[in-house]
């Protein structure tokens, strides 16, 4: 890294020279384009340039708003041409010498595939980078219908090819920054963790990364999709390959009603499709994910109270939860069950199969959040922990009922956790009360043994 007569931090590597910004403790490029896409085609590596210009946030794939957290993205611009990055390092990152590189931790946001963005601002990694010393890249990448839908002449996974990527654009440039090429970890919430854990097995990731967080991934709905794809896909097909990019997003809730019926899977509409690259057939998947377990180091969990975050969506579970004294046990039931079989059980099934194929894995729960706080312990409570400042969370009523001083301070506890694992490849037992609770798979031969 080298700096200019303007200040601003300069990084030459194989994408060009990047022109950042420094920012307080922290040094950003932001809004570097990874790959370049046609509407509905499969992205391209974005060539070399003479200086990137890397000073402004990568823009928001075009989408809807988001019925759960609202105006997330704040004044973000959406953009189709939104297959962008964001590099943040600490200010005394060394690019120059090997023994001196630091882990590198991949952002793949969460949103059910149709909504976030790599730059919002509840995911600023700043925390994480100046505590922990690691580098943080932030992917933006193709939602919804722009990305994970196949029709006729559409490819299906297109936002998890996007993802590929910008992984192959960390391994090419990441050491310019002072991150460790050889070192990479992936790390994502809800949808972005169901994307970590396709990549994991996804044709040609081999190599990209050493390690996986998994954080909520709704793994119990992400099997046995197929025929809801299909329908939306028959609804999908009125729609104009060059329709405006408006009507792509208005037409996005009707696309995702044709789910409705499907379940529990119709929580979650679009998402990654078996047997469409990169991913293997649907049959094949559990096999890939025993033959990529010993190369990835894995920890994976939830957070305690997951579901509790929906129920006002669901209008019979909010007016039954109403009924004095009997209505607190229904809104406690349905959202242990609904954890248990969206989150927790399939998370624990996950890290046994990875244990059981010889990879080293890690299970977790979050348990954090205020006492009254109805979303204590609810699904995304994990965030505020890891990413994100006071100002970015003060509109979100996960924090309420607690001083940012005491999130940050649990915070600091996660981050930890996370950031050596990121290290190390390796969990440790820890329980934080009222935090989180980290406990690390025993392989069955080590148990043998310890067994007599």
């Amino acid at each position: 890294m080298s700096g200019a007569h303007d200040g601003r931090p300069r990084w030459t590597c194989d994408a060009g020279t990047v022109v950042g910004r420094r920012d307080g403790a922290v040094l950003r490029a932001s809004g570097i384009r990874y790959a370049r896409a046609p509407r509905f085609g499969a992205p391209v590596a974005e060539p070399p340039a003479p200086t990137v210009d890397a000073a402004r946030p990568s823009p928001a794939c075009p989408q809807p708003w988001d019925p759960v957290f609202g105006p997330v993205l704040g004044d973000l611009p959406h953009d189709e041409d939104c297959l962008r990055l964001s590099v943040t390092a600490p200010a005394d990152a060394d690019g120059g010498t090997r023994d001196r590189l630091v882990p590198v931790m991949v952002w793949i946001h969460g949103g059910s595939y149709t909504t976030g963005a790599g730059d919002a601002a509840i995911y600023d990694p700043a925390a994480l980078v100046t505590e922990q010393r690691v580098v943080v890249v932030s992917v933006t990448y193709r939602l919804g219908l722009f990305g994970y839908l196949s029709r006729a002449g559409v490819p299906a996974n297109l936002g998890l090819l996007d993802q590929l990527e910008a992984l192959r654009w960390v391994r090419r440039n990441i050491a310019a920054f002072g991150g460790d090429p050889g070192n990479v970890t992936l790390f994502g919430q809800s949808a972005g963790g169901d994307a970590v854990a396709h990549l994991m097995v996804a044709d040609g990731a081999e190599g990209l990364f050493r390690r996986a967080i998994v954080q909520s991934a709704p793994l119990g709905i992400s099997r046995h999709r197929a025929a809801m794809s299909a329908a939306m896909a028959a609804e999908a097909a009125r729609l104009p390959v060059d329709a405006p990019t408006a009507t792509v997003v208005d037409a996005q809730a009707r696309v995702a009603a044709r789910a409705r019926r499907f379940g529990l899977r119709g929580a979650m509409p679009f998402g990654t499709q078996y047997g469409h690259a990169p991913l293997p057939s649907e049959g094949e998947i559990d096999a890939a994910w025993r033959r990529a377990a010993p190369r990835v180091d894995l920890l994976v969990g939830n957070t305690d109270r997951e579901a509790a975050l929906f129920l006002p969506a669901v209008p019979a579970l909010e007016r039954a939860a109403r009924v004095p004294v009997a209505g607190a046990l229904v809104r406690r039931a349905a959202v242990a069950a609904l954890t248990r079989r969206v989150y927790g059980g399939p998370a624990a099934r996950f890290a046994r199969r990875h244990r059981d194929a010889g990879g080293h894995a890690a299970r977790y729960v979050v348990r954090w959040g205020p006492t009254a706080n109805p979303f204590a312990g609810a699904h995304t409570v994990d965030l505020p922990l890891l990413l994100g400042t006071r100002e970015a969370w003060r509109p979100f009523p996960l924090v309420d009922g607690a001083t940012w001083d005491e999130v940050d301070a649990a915070g600091r506890r996660v981050r930890g956790i996370w950031a050596d694992f990121a290290r190390t490849g390796r969990a440790t037992t820890a329980s934080v009360p009222g935090v989180i609770d980290v406990r690390p798979l025993t392989s069955p031969a080590r148990r043998r043994r310890k067994g007599g």
